[in-house]
């Protein structure tokens, strides 16, 4: 018995409209009739269980076969299998359901209309059309007695469904490649769209006689089953080329929502090589997309790995995340898990933390700038390097420099370097007070010192060059000049006028005889504010980027120098000052072209002199 038939709907031709809308990406009409037919065998396999089904279940393959000659690819399983009846409710009625209005409401409609459109459809069937003119199905039920079925339809509305001869339970379904499709002829072309989005399918997969798929990836698995070496030979072949991870977290939860996945911190040696989009997200071992914005946290974005959730809202063609409720928990959840981890780190064995800690800082930094939760647990477990290579919590810095770093005010001032060799002499300064300094040299830190200042109570931080070493933690007592007032507005007046740098402040201090006799200094607000414009403080910052370096000269008043530079005669006196302000240049690596040449050449002069 043959029936034929169409659907009830004002156009000629809805699959064009199924085309330009549904889907954006030709190539998942594989990924969608691989998983139905993985889908309609699982269904079976559970039947069987319950006792439902009692047959034999036999080889449960998804076959993929192509013929380029008839131009035909085929996909076949041993699932359930369908009726006459079953084809025309599930495959006419659902699909169609509501056409009318979808038709009518969406036709004119550009791609912007796309979430809605896709609410109106209950199968990836139909993307079949996206590569095919003709689609049959062949398909014969598990019941006993059942007929089998044959189900034709050539894109338009119009459909042919009649009883067939189909010797196995199962369904077949034959695409006959359209003329703008031959690329989906190619057996390289389907093998890559199938590693793609079939790898890890819970069915074995065959194609061109080999099974392309691993039906227990390790995610699905308790970690109890699992060695260390499972889990970097699973990273090993989702990165091929990448160094082995730090280490993992294995993802597990069924309640209130079901999520699995395994989340590697990856091995970076420079912090400009983080790559994002390295998570892939399942849905029922089904890959969706490497887009796994909101599902993920931004600050976790760089790690690599797998999720696979059930529950994360997808729409039809699965391109899109649906931002909800369930989004959110999951992402709370890895937030905490991760969090966990670290913690669980850090206790077990903080010697190997440390040693860890160059490659997981920018995540913790980054998690403690971006989220107020992941802060309040990991203000436990980020660590702070001193210059002399020693690692705290910040609790145990706080303490170690309390007693030696509190200001007349009762501030405790933390000292850091950006670039401990370029400012070596700051830092043996401060050292040599009995100060601590703090190597704070990557690229959130500028972001990280403004966090803490908020955050902790009674904190400032200066950097080790933002002023001369009596001055970044200042004490009640101060340091006496033996100069005159005269004599202190007159080395001034040297100084500026050898200088002759309008972006150099010169000032006379009462410094030690031992320090530097001239120390040049960016000041802490406008370093910082730089700082923070270049690494994307925006808005306000941008003012800041575009200004000139305004630098602090400090000229020291107890140094033997500043006698000689006063005692000497006019243009002697410029020319010691001169010869002082470059040795200060000189030592910041400041001191370039023109005025180096001029410093060589002056030094030799006065040696010569001597």
């Amino acid at each position: 018995m043959q029936e034929t038939g169409s659907i009830s709907i004002h156009t000629e031709n809805i699959f064009p409209i199924i085309k330009k809308f549904l889907y954006s990406d030709h190539e998942i009409f594989l990924r969608e009739l691989v998983s139905n037919a993985v889908d309609a065998t699982q269904k079976l396999k559970s039947l069987a269980q319950l006792g439902e089904f009692k047959g034999d279940l036999g080889e449960l393959k998804v076959r993929v076969t192509v013929d380029k000659e008839a131009r035909k690819i085929t996909i076949s399983d041993r699932g359930l299998g369908m009726t006459g009846e079953e084809i025309k409710k599930y495959i006419n009625q659902i699909a169609f359901s509501g056409a009318t209005e979808f038709v009518e409401k969406y036709k004119d409609k550009d791609a912007a209309a796309k979430d809605q459109i896709i609410g109106q459809f209950g199968l990836g069937f139909y993307s079949a059309f996206m590569v095919a003119e003709q689609v049959e199905i062949w398909s014969q039920s598990y019941r006993e007695g059942t007929t089998a079925a044959h189900w034709t339809c050539d894109g338009s509305t119009e459909f042919t469904l009649e009883d067939a001869e189909k010797a196995e339970r199962g369904t077949d379904v034959v695409l006959h490649v359209a003329a703008d499709s031959d690329e989906f002829l190619e057996e390289a072309r389907l093998r890559t769209i199938l590693t793609k989005y079939c790898k890890f399918l819970p069915i074995e997969i065959e194609f061109e006689g080999k099974v392309i798929n691993q039906t227990q990836p390790i995610w699905t698995k308790q970690p109890a089953e699992l060695t260390d070496e499972d889990y970097t030979k699973f990273y090993q072949e989702l990165y091929p080329f990448s160094e082995p991870p730090l280490f993992w977290i294995h993802l597990n939860v069924d309640y209130p929502f079901n999520l699995t996945g395994i989340l590697y911190f990856p091995k970076v040696k420079d912090e400009m090589q983080f790559q994002r989009n390295k998570i892939q997200l399942y849905s029922r071992q089904v890959f969706i997309t490497d887009e796994v914005k909101d599902v993920v946290p931004e600050f976790l974005m760089l790690l690599h790995g797998v999720i696979d959730s059930p529950d994360i809202p997808l729409n039809v063609s699965r391109s899109f995340l649906q931002a909800d409720s369930s989004v959110k928990k999951i992402n709370t959840y890895i937030t905490k898990k991760v969090a966990d981890k670290l913690n669980e780190l850090f206790k077990k064995d903080r010697a190997g933390y440390e040693e860890k800690w160059g490659d997981i800082g920018l995540f913790v930094k980054y998690g403690m700038l971006s989220d107020e939760k992941f802060y309040d647990k990991a203000k436990d477990f980020v660590l702070l390097q001193n210059t002399a290579g020693k690692y705290f919590t910040l609790n145990e810095y706080q303490e170690h420099v309390q007693a030696n770093q509190k200001d007349k005010n009762d501030q405790t001032v933390i000292l850091y370097s950006t670039d401990p060799e370029a400012q070596h002499s700051f830092v043996v300064a401060a050292t040599d007070r009995g100060y601590d300094v703090l190597k704070l040299d990557a690229v959130l830190d500028p972001h990280f010192i403004g966090q803490l200042e908020q955050k902790l109570e009674k904190t400032t931080f200066k950097r080790v060059d933002a002023d001369t070493v009596g001055k970044l933690i200042e004490k009640e007592e101060t340091t006496e000049s033996v100069l005159s007032d005269d004599d202190k507005t007159r080395l001034q007046e040297l100084f500026t006028k050898s200088i002759n740098n309008e972006h150099m402040h010169v000032q006379v201090d009462a410094l030690s005889p031992q320090d530097a006799p001239v120390v040049i200094t960016l000041p802490e607000f406008m370093r910082r504010m730089k700082d923070m414009q270049r690494v994307g403080g925006g808005g306000g910052m941008a003012m800041f980027g575009s200004m000139p370096d305004t630098y602090t000269v400090s000229v020291n008043a107890n140094h033997p120098v500043a006698q000689r530079v006063l005692n000497a005669e006019d243009e002697a006196g410029q020319k010691l000052a001169r010869q002082a302000f470059d040795l200060a240049l000189l030592a910041q690596n400041m001191l370039k072209g023109e005025a180096l040449t001029a410093f060589v050449k002056r030094s030799a002069d006065l040696l010569a002199a001597e």
